[in-house]
């Protein structure tokens, strides 16, 4: 992307104050008007010699010569070796144009010619002021009107025009430096405004070359006029090679709308706000926002280019997926809280009837395997009802130091027990003496586990072991950008099972949903809203050689939150992603 071009009448008038204020252009000209000067001269003297008087055409004659002379060793010094333009170099070149002028002068008056060549001096005092500074313009006026005025009183004929003249020069010289330090001013800001110009067009392509968008431009035809590295990167395409050759069938190859939206901006002048789009690599495919837009010139209204913007918007997506999650948990958890109120207390009524029922003495078999059948149901209900309160009252209530290994091995010694487990199941809990603390809800913390280990005894094959670990700080690093000011723990919980099915895990922890046959589909609901009241991350790797759930916890809770924001969140760096999300997935098989 270029910065917008100047008008055309500004960079010609810009270019003109540039090249009049340039020392070595000037130079140049003096050179050649002082050659075609002493020439004229020469030449006049030898076509009137055999007229003319000895002393005019013997001084032509040397000042040809001189000038010769003084001009190849002055083009020499300047254009052949290019030694730098010093003052005294420039006032000399200026003084023996002086000297020359009042040769000519002299001479064309004794060959019978008018005094007009005077008027030779304005130039000589007029270059001379864009040449020096203002003060050297003036002393090379003074010394101008000195030489006319000696050549005049001394050798030729003196009248009061001579005074007139000289009062010509002082003017001219005067307004020569008013005007050349006006052409300076200008010079000096229109070399600081291109200055800021390239340092601003540095700037705007660095700024450019380091964002994490794509930006490609073309013109009305198609042709690509800019592309960053995020947008050669983001399309796995090579677009210098694409530079000032149609680029827009290479982008649909790679993401047919972003090319359909470019090119909607540069032929039909149709703006693209907040589309959306997917880009398809031999490596991945992703989704990305694509914002498009087009410049057009203000002479004509012709299009001029045609610019999109886009970038990888997977994270937002991610994110915006955790978040409809997390207000779907929150109703469900309000819905769960008010009908377990409503409906366990008159369960245990019902319940409680039956069973009464069922023990009368007058009451019939058939009637006794009714109650019982009533009263199996109404305790299935009950624990259902229960695992919906607890789902929907996970929040810290209380903070303490908790010792994260002793609820591992209180948590995996109750899922040992469990009905659900395979008798050749082993489970197998840290032992080691060190304790693994932090700051949180033991009750809220044992619930979590539990829920892991069981779900992993339950997914775990005949003849296999179910393994948990704790550890102080974390098994592996944290994702890039994100950590704890205060350390971390952390908790693994691994199996041998077949693994989660990929047209699953987006499911994996939503409430209600679950695929055996009696279960409730809150257990894994249950661990994402403790561990989110407790600011951690879980992370899922699952393979077809089993899964492996781990939990990295803050180790201390932050000291002025609120009572539901008790603990310390994690901290997320300004290049990490847009937001570290609470459960991450991984295809590789645990090992």
């Amino acid at each position: 992307m270029q910065p917008p071009a100047a008008p055309t009448q500004s960079r010609t008038s810009l270019s003109s104050i540039q090249a009049i204020l340039n020392r070595g252009w000037l130079l140049r000209w003096v050179y050649i008007g002082r050659l075609s000067l002493a020439s004229a001269i020469f030449i006049a003297a030898v076509l009137m010699w055999k007229s003319a008087d000895s002393t005019a055409t013997l001084l032509a004659s040397l000042a040809f010569a001189i000038t010769t002379a003084v001009t190849v060793v002055s083009a020499g010094y300047s254009e052949i070796y290019q030694r730098p333009l010093n003052s005294t170099f420039l006032y000399l070149q200026t003084i023996y144009d002086l000297a020359l002028v009042t040769v000519v002068v002299h001479i064309t008056y004794t060959l019978g010619s008018s005094s007009q060549f005077s008027a030779l001096y304005i130039l000589v005092i007029a270059v001379a002021s864009l040449l020096l500074p203002a003060t050297g313009g003036l002393l090379i006026a003074a010394l101008g009107n000195v030489m006319y005025f000696a050549d005049v009183v001394w050798f030729l004929h003196f009248d009061w025009s001579v005074l007139l003249q000289l009062s010509v020069f002082a003017v001219v010289a005067l307004g020569s430096a008013i005007l050349a330090k006006q052409l300076r001013d200008q010079g000096e800001g229109s070399d600081r405004l291109a200055a800021e110009l390239e340092h601003t067009r540095m700037r705007a392509e660095d700024i450019l070359d380091n964002i994490r968008s794509g930006v490609v431009t073309v013109d009305a035809q198609g042709r690509l006029l800019f592309a960053n590295p995020t947008a050669c990167e983001l399309l796995d395409l090579d677009l210098r090679a694409y530079m000032g050759h149609p680029v827009l069938q290479a982008l649909a190859g790679a993401s047919p709308e972003l090319a359909a939206a470019v090119q909607r901006a540069a032929q039909h002048r149709v703006r693209t706000t907040r589309g959306e789009g997917s880009v398809g690599t031999t490596r991945r495919r992703f989704p990305i926002g694509v914002t498009t837009t087009y410049t057009h010139d203000a002479a004509d209204g012709r299009l001029r280019s045609a610019t999109a913007i886009f970038q990888d918007i997977s994270e937002h997506k991610r994110m915006e997926v955790l978040r409809l999650r997390a207000q779907r948990l929150e109703g469900i958890a309000e819905l769960s809280a008010s009908l377990a109120h409503e409906i366990k207390n008159p369960l245990a009524s019902i319940r409680s009837a039956v069973e009464q029922i069922g023990r009368m003495p007058q009451a019939s078999a058939d009637q006794r395997t009714l109650s019982h059948l009533v009263m199996r149901e109404s305790d299935r209900l009950s624990r259902l009802l229960s695992e919906f309160l607890d789902f929907a009252r996970v929040h810290v209530t209380s903070t303490a130091v908790v010792d994260l290994a002793q609820v591992a091995r209180g948590a995996a010694a109750l899922a040992t027990t469990h009905p659900d487990r395979v008798a050749s199941v082993q489970v197998r809990a840290p032992t080691g003496e060190a304790a693994v603390q932090l700051e949180g809800d033991q009750d809220l913390l044992h619930r979590a586990v539990f829920n892991l280990v069981l779900n992993a005894v339950q997914a775990a094959p005949v003849d296999s072991q179910v393994l948990v670990e704790v550890v102080n700080g974390s098994f592996e690093t944290l994702p890039a950008g994100v950590y704890f000011e205060a350390g971390t723990v952390a908790l693994r919980v691994s199996d041998a099972g077949p693994g989660i099915p990929n047209d699953i895990r987006d499911r994996l922890f939503d409430p209600f949903f679950t695929t055996k046959p009696q279960g409730s589909g809150l257990g894994l609901a249950v661990v994402h809203r403790a561990i989110e009241a407790h600011r951690g991350l879980v992370f899922v790797d699952s393979g077809p050689r089993g899964t492996r759930f781990t939990v990295v916890l803050p180790k201390k809770a932050a000291q002025s939150a609120a009572p539901n924001d008790a603990l310390q969140r994690p901290i997320v760096a300004p290049n990490a992603p847009s937001a570290m999300p609470l459960v991450s997935f991984a295809t590789a098989s645990p090992s």
